[in-house]
């Protein structure tokens, strides 16, 4: 799959979460959930599962077949078991 992501929203995400949305090409998606906690104008999903072994998620859209990567950080294990578990 094609993922794409505004480069300053990178840098963002990195200064925020230490962690680059380039790497969401490494995330193992677990649990996927709409987002719909807001009006953000297009729909939105949450994903839930591990990065390098550990628990993630991840925030995106699909914009004409690409996976646009909004945010990527990590995740309480509690909230990770939850969604994951639920699934």
């Amino acid at each position: 799959m094609n993922i794409e992501f505004d480069p300053a929203k990178d840098e963002a995400n990195i200064a925020k979460h230490g962690v680059s949305l380039s790497r969401a090409v490494d995330f193992e998606m677990q649990a996927v959930e709409e987002d719909d906690r807001e009006i953000y104008g297009e729909t939105r999903f949450r994903a839930f599962g591990l990065l390098a072994g550990k628990p993630y998620s991840l925030a995106f859209t699909m914009r004409a077949g690409a996976m646009r990567v909004v945010s990527l950080r990590r995740t309480h294990a509690k909230e990770y078991r939850r969604h994951v578990q639920e699934a």
